[in-house]
């Protein structure tokens, strides 16, 4: 298997998710690719299946914030101070979408204790939640408010969110790795009214952390990035080809 490195930097959110769902449509059956990104500027993205009235869009867009939609499932999120990854995976190697999401969680954890041995008390959910009652409650239109089977936890509290779709033979894998605590101002652009705001509040601030708090410390985005591409490498015992910028276009 061919793994390829692609680190895009900062781009919109409709740039990021078109990607994306390239690179899946693409890609090659022995091949693999990991793609680091950031978003500018700040985008919100909803779930392949959540509809755009969840959102306040006037208020996103008088703030400069923008909104497009994810080519997997889940709920809103607020893509700001953060490292995003994406994996596309084939499934010619026999794995199956859980092996491989649970594989490239525990790439990310390794790559997180590389950039800080703190962080080797991140944990891997170990209990899936009843999603369909989770949806019915209105506080499901935070993606961020319950965490899936092998997502990764500090403390019980969620630090990096995953979602997953097969598209033919591949499987599409993204996440989102917080680092700052600005994602969790996704409550203020929902169409919440005023008591479901305030709950909303807390159980973000419940469910969720960030590397800058549990570190105490600004995120170095490029040490970041370097960590969590040598813990692929030490996970899954390869060594990354970085893909020419001419391909990305």
């Amino acid at each position: 298997m061919n793994w390829q490195l692609i680190n895009t930097g900062l781009n919109t959110g409709t740039f990021n998710m078109e990607l994306d769902i390239k690179f899946a449509a693409n890609i090659n059956s022995d091949e693999t690719i990991l793609r680091l990104y950031r978003w500018e500027p700040y985008c919100i993205s909803l779930g392949a299946n959540q509809n755009y009235d969840s959102v306040d869009i006037k208020k996103a867009a008088d703030d400069n914030i923008n909104i497009v939609k994810r080519p997997t499932g889940g709920r809103a999120i607020l893509h700001a101070e953060e490292l995003t990854y994406s994996v596309i995976h084939p499934l010619s190697e026999g794995k199956s979408p859980k092996q491989i999401y649970r594989d490239i969680n525990l790439a990310l954890k390794c790559g997180l204790k590389n950039y800080n041995t703190l962080l080797d008390a991140i944990e891997l959910e170990n209990t899936q939640p009843d999603f369909h009652s989770f949806y019915r409650e209105e506080i499901s239109t935070l993606c961020f408010a319950v965490s899936a089977m092998n997502e990764l936890n500090f403390e019980g509290k969620k630090v990096v969110g995953s979602a997953q779709r097969r598209i033919r033979n591949v499987v599409l894998q993204h996440g989102s790795i917080l680092c700052g605590s600005f994602h969790k101002r996704i409550v203020h652009y929902l169409n919440l009214d005023q008591d479901k705001l305030e709950e909303a509040e807390v159980e973000l601030n419940r469910t969720t952390t960030e590397l800058e708090t549990i570190l105490n410390e600004k995120i170095n985005y490029e040490k970041l990035s370097d960590s969590i591409i040598s813990g692929f490498e030490e996970h899954f015992k390869i060594k990354f080809e970085e893909v020419a910028e001419e391909i990305i276009s």
